[in-house]
């Protein structure tokens, strides 16, 4: 919060405080929580002890990302082959990310996801899917088609999947309640039941 404020942050606005009901026993108390941004997050991995392994993975992983956007901020100045690098590297990342707003969504299976993504390069390759294009580009078994694309194609792939996720991640459907207020609700009429000598055992 030191850190936040001295760099002309609001700490108010990044570490908002809020107050959540926590069981104690048979009784609920108000406990005091915060609602981190991503900035709040960053400084609280980069000022954190490194000893701890969840802070030290935190760390390497900022250490990456901006090592990555200075290479990415002077992107144009590049070679083709760094090109591919960059844009091969955010592929990576918006892959996976796509994968669990597929599996959000249901897609579980591993030859389910194979099939979604088949369903993404024929959109974007006119009907070839990973086969075709793997042929095309001539590729021995076991090389992987977005090793071998150029930059400027990578970037087309690289758009094809960040749309892909978004519009998945607004088209699911946000339902009105948490699950922690279904379970609330949930243990509040169990109480109730208990009180009422109505519980049954089966229940």
């Amino acid at each position: 919060m030191i850190a936040c404020e001295n760099s002309g942050h609001s700490v108010g606005n990044d570490f908002p405080e809020v107050r959540k009901i926590v069981d104690v026993g048979i009784t609920s108390k108000p406990v005091k929580d915060y609602e981190l941004t991503r900035y709040a997050c960053y400084l609280i991995v980069q000022n954190g002890d490194p000893r701890k392994e969840v802070i030290a993975l935190g760390q390497t992983y900022f250490a990456i990302q901006t090592y990555r956007q200075e290479v990415a901020d002077h992107f144009n100045e590049l070679d083709e082959d760094r090109r591919r690098l960059v844009v091969r590297g955010d592929i990576k990342q918006w892959n996976q990310m796509l994968a669990e707003t597929a599996r959000n969504a249901g897609v579980i299976t591993n030859e389910e996801f194979a099939i979604f993504q088949n369903a993404g390069y024929m959109g974007l390759y006119g009907g070839l899917d990973v086969d075709d294009i793997h042929k095309r580009k001539n590729l021995d078994v076991g090389q992987k088609i977005l090793d071998y694309m150029g930059s400027t194609e990578l970037i087309a792939n690289l758009f094809r999947i960040s749309q892909t996720e978004e519009k998945l991640r607004k088209d699911l459907p946000t339902p009105e309640k948490s699950i922690q207020e279904i379970e609330k609700e949930q243990m509040a009429r169990l109480k109730a039941k208990a009180k009422a000598g109505k519980l049954m055992l089966d229940e």
